[in-house]
């Protein structure tokens, strides 16, 4: 497992408790009731006698539980914490103030209850059959921090195997996000998508989802990086998710590191820990777009991007045009659970990027092409998109 990059000396600091630590103490959720328990006649609807008239005519009409159950408004937040933020394999416990924030943003962002469960198993089968399990009690899954390539695996067995949405938010969120925000930088520069020529640093989750969805969206040309260098067809040891990826992207046969491909690129989209020099954001097209995604430090730093692109964007709340996972998955969790939608399908996923770009689509600026979390018109506009496209695939029950 990585090592964390502090020690319990951070739980102090020079002026009393570290302000963050104080902030987790105990933990930063609760679970409160949406009814009085003020006397008797309250516990008496509440628990034993009265609950039981529920359980029975839910026993008797199964369809009765989304409606007389917190479930159908519930999602699970799930991981074996082995891909945590930057901090790595760092186990399950470790992950839980991570999984509680997730939570605690699908609160706040989307209306949403959720619970966060931290698996203490790294193994693709285990944690299906888990999640399978425990699924009666919620209303949509959400996947978190499970580390490339065992968590394409579980999402697809998962989504296989359950009638409610499944949802990785490292791999499918980003996509959304960054996604919108190459539709409006290219609308803010008059551009078409599938005018443009984009590098991906990075074959892992988030770049082999994000690199799919823009396909999807109508880019023209995507060569994706990895350590080795550009993933084409005829290179050597491959995985059988790079093999695909290789199949589909690279139209230009680019060979060699991710400096050959930068020459001429219209984008980079940085989803590695791997730096990029100067000397190479220098070689690519005029009024390109840099999204440098890396948390915290990115790829390129924007003080040399903007040397040379006409939008940068990166990963960090302290920038501008932060690609921010929470713009896209309280809303369309809300979407599908609004509708109580069985999967999250690829135009569920366009809807939601189509819809957060359109938020901010008529004040666009170099250093506004996507909105912040606290626009309050995101959650419901993705929600109303995402409802909208499951209806239209045929995914909605409501």
């Amino acid at each position: 497992m990585s090592a964390l990059p502090i020690d319990t000396s951070a739980l102090e600091t020079g002026d009393g408790p570290d302000p963050v630590f104080a902030a987790h103490r105990g933990g930063k959720m609760e679970i409160a009731a949406t009814i009085p328990l003020a006397d008797r006649d309250d516990l008496s609807i509440a628990y034993t006698p009265g609950v039981a008239r529920v359980c029975s005519a839910i026993a008797a009409e199964p369809a009765l539980f989304d409606e007389f159950t917190w479930a159908s408004r519930t999602v699970a937040v799930v991981t074996d914490g082995t891909a945590v933020l930057g901090l790595g394999n760092i186990g399950p416990k470790a992950a839980m103030p991570v999984m509680e924030g997730k939570a605690v943003l699908f609160k706040k962002f989307g209306g949403i209850d959720a619970i966060p469960i931290c698996l203490d198993t790294t193994d693709p089968e285990e944690i299906v059959e888990t999640v399978v399990r425990l699924a009666p009690s919620f209303g949509g899954i959400n996947l978190e921090d499970i580390s490339a390539p065992r968590c394409f695996a579980v999402e697809a067995m998962l989504a296989e195997r359950l009638d409610i949405p499944v949802f990785h938010d490292d791999q499918h969120g980003t996509a959304v996000v960054a996604t919108a925000a190459l539709q409006n930088a290219a609308r803010l520069t008059g551009r078409r998508l599938a005018d443009l020529r984009v590098v991906v640093s990075g074959a892992g989750a988030a770049g082999v989802a994000v690199t799919k969805m823009l396909l999807s969206a109508g880019v023209g040309d995507i060569a994706v990086a990895d350590s080795r260098g550009v993933i084409h067809v005829g290179r050597d040891n491959l995985t059988p998710v790079k093999s695909e990826l290789a199949a589909i992207t690279n139209r230009a046969a680019i060979t060699g590191s991710i400096e050959e491909a930068l020459k001429g690129a219209d984008v980079f989209i940085g989803l590695s820990a791997g730096k990029v020099p100067e000397s190479a954001v220098a070689t690519m097209a005029p009024d390109s777009f840099v999204f440098a995604m890396a948390n915290p430090d990115p790829e390129v730093h924007p003080d040399v991007a903007h040397k040379y692109a006409a939008v940068v964007a990166t990963g960090r709340s302290d920038y501008p045009n932060q690609i921010n996972n929470v713009l896209a998955f309280p809303g369309i969790f809300r979407g599908a659970l609004d509708v109580r939608a069985t999967a999250i399908t690829e135009g569920m996923k366009l809807a939601a990027a189509e819809a957060l770009a359109a938020v901010v689509a008529g004040e666009l600026r170099a250093d506004h092409i996507i909105p912040s979390p606290f626009d309050p018109r995101v959650a419901p506009a993705v929600a109303a998109a995402v409802a909208a496209a499951a209806r239209a695939d045929g995914v909605a029950r409501v």
